[in-house]
């Protein structure tokens, strides 16, 4: 059975004019710019750890974070104190931070650049496997 919109090659059927298929083009249009989309890096602080979401790729590159060591572990909840300050940036994971003494979180995920402040003990809480880069000042 032939289906009720088949058409002969080329023809446009009775009900439209003959150029309503083609492109419409006009002086007043002009070819769209290409749109580059990306997330604006955002720098908060909370509980003492500063977080950047999103950093620039030139200033992880004026850090220098993709010559720094990397790290990882599985999902798994650990304490940790910070002997020095560190500065991380991850690629993969998925955190939740608690800082001794207190009830609230920082949550931290890949893209972020992080800054644990020296003598912060912690307890992170991974859930999702972690992959970063990390600097010890």
């Amino acid at each position: 059975m032939a289906s009720a919109f088949a058409f002969a090659s080329g023809t446009s059927p009775s009900f439209l004019p003959s150029n309503s298929l083609k492109p419409k083009h006009s002086p007043l249009r002009r070819p769209l710019a290409p749109i580059n989309i990306r997330s604006e890096s955002m720098a908060t602080e909370k509980l003492g750890i500063k977080v950047e979401t999103n950093p620039s790729e030139s200033k992880l590159s004026q850090l220098g974070v993709r010559q720094w060591p990397k790290w990882g572990c599985p999902p798994s909840k650990f304490p940790w104190t910070y002997s020095s300050k560190e500065t991380c940036y991850l690629l993969e994971g998925k955190v939740k931070v608690y800082p001794e003494g207190s009830n609230d979180f920082v949550e931290i995920g890949a893209g972020d650049l992080v800054e644990f402040p020296k003598g912060m003990s912690c307890t992170w809480e991974v859930s999702v496997a972690v992959d970063k880069h990390y600097k010890f000042e």
